[in-house]
């Protein structure tokens, strides 16, 4: 990996998109030699049109790096945003200005509102339909045969279920995959037309009309919703944001948008991912497919947290320095960009042992997969858990011989670890029982 600056895309490693569309093994490689590093790399930012570029970002790619900074949101701050290197454009901010772009007291506010929206009526409300919604997408993907398992399976279950949690209605959800694929999709050539090396004015302004008419129209979706909801409440998660009023505060029609936003981008992708990765992992590693299918309800605890550590769906996230600060020997200035790269810190040799290796019984797994220690860890994990259990359940005792039949199309992104598409295939005697 270039690491000195210079005008090359090379130079910026993991900044570039071109560092992302190498192969798999030549980007594990390199974040092992960041690893090894004495102190953590500077690497340049990539200019891009249209967006303020700042000076560069330092790599933690440690786990004990990434979990230090993640307990301290003072010093590592969220603000002004947390999911991309540049800062956001004014112009984006107020669909995008979501709680993971904000520090304290504003994020505590639309925590606690969110938080109580969570309610066990809610969460046992939304395990039934995970299994409801589950059992019906087998029985589609049985009925119609092998294909596409991130069509027919990984995109349909979080979606279909974050969806019903807010009450959208079905005949939008091909809206809401569609909008949610531009706006994480953004960097890739097949949603938004960037191709790497090749960012211009031109391409980079489509691409941002793209992501902004995507996040606008879920935006616009959502203050719609809750106005409906406002005066007809109907007991679904709109309804008690709406309607929630935690010592006085509620949430604003702006910040309604924005936590929206959020939800049904973010409260799919982690879900999406990481079963579409199972799918290929099970495959590769037929000795652990078949470890789990031995104890299935004594191993897929283990097997969903191994899951989530290897693929690590999010890749990174950002913080800002508020101030001068030393962390495990090294010293950062205020105004400072890190980027906690979460794939790297997930294969941290002096944490995992054999960290390359596939183990659905690794324990401990003290991964980072759904962010690190403190305020920002995932809201929708244990959400995320459940989903990955309840499909592969459903999966694995219904079509038990299903695989991953080739190598999956993957997103070009630095953000998302993702597969667009990935061919899968069973045999015709899968079983029709729910």
């Amino acid at each position: 990996m270039t690491i000195r600056s210079g005008p090359a895309p090379s130079t910026f490693g993991p900044a570039a998109l071109e560092f992302w569309a190498l192969p798999v093994a030549e980007r594990e490689a390199a974040f092992a030699e960041l690893r090894a590093r004495e102190h953590p790399a500077f690497f340049p930012e990539v200019p891009v049109p249209f967006v303020r570029s700042g000076k560069g970002f330092h790599a933690l790619v440690r786990h004990a790096d990434v979990s230090e900074a993640s307990r301290h949101p003072d010093v590592f701050s969220s603000e002004p945003s947390a999911t991309s290197i540049p800062d956001f454009p004014g112009y984006m901010e107020r669909f995008f200005g979501s709680l993971i772009n904000m520090d304290d007291p504003r994020h505590a506010k639309i925590r606690r509102i969110v938080s109580r929206a969570f309610t066990p009526k809610m969460l046992a409300k939304t395990e039934d339909d995970i299994r409801r919604r589950a059992a019906r997408i087998v029985d589609e993907l049985i009925e119609t045969g092998p294909g596409d398992f991130v069509a027919k399976v990984a995109v349909r279950l979080p979606v279909e279920v974050i969806c019903d949690m807010l009450g959208i209605p079905e005949r939008y959800y091909p809206r809401v995959i569609q909008r949610t694929n531009v706006i994480l999709g953004n960097s890739d050539p097949e949603y938004t037309g960037i191709t790497p090396g090749q960012v211009s004015r031109l391409s980079t302004g489509r691409a941002l009309f793209k992501i902004i008419w995507a996040a606008r129209d879920l935006h616009r979706l959502a203050t719609g919703l809750g106005r409906e909801r406002v005066k007809n409440p109907t007991g679904d998660l709109t309804s008690a944001l709406v309607n929630a009023n935690v010592d006085g505060e509620h949430l604003t029609t702006r910040e309604l948008g924005s936590f929206f936003l959020l939800l049904v981008v973010a409260g799919n992708e982690t879900t999406r991912t990481a079963l579409s990765h199972a799918l290929k992992l099970f495959t590769d590693f037929p000795d652990q497919r078949a470890l789990l299918l031995e104890d299935f309800e004594g191993r897929i605890g283990g097997a969903v947290e191994e899951i989530v550590r290897y693929s690590t769906p999010v890749i990174f996230m950002r913080r800002n320095l508020t101030r001068d600060h030393e962390m495990n020997g090294h010293t950062y200035k205020a105004g400072d960009k890190v980027l906690l790269f979460y794939n790297a810190a997930n294969r941290d040799e002096t944490v995992f042992e054999r960290p390359d290796v596939f183990d659905i019984t690794r324990d401990p797994n003290p991964h980072l997969g759904f962010g690190g220690p403190g305020p920002h860890f995932c809201l929708g994990a244990n959400l995320a858990r459940r989903e990955l259990t309840v499909m592969l359940r459903e999966l694995f005792t219904r079509v038990p011989d299903i695989r991953a039949a080739g190598e999956p199309d993957r997103l070009l992104s630095g953000f998302i670890n993702g597969y667009k598409r990935l061919p899968c295939t069973f045999t015709a005697t899968a079983s029709r029982e729910a």
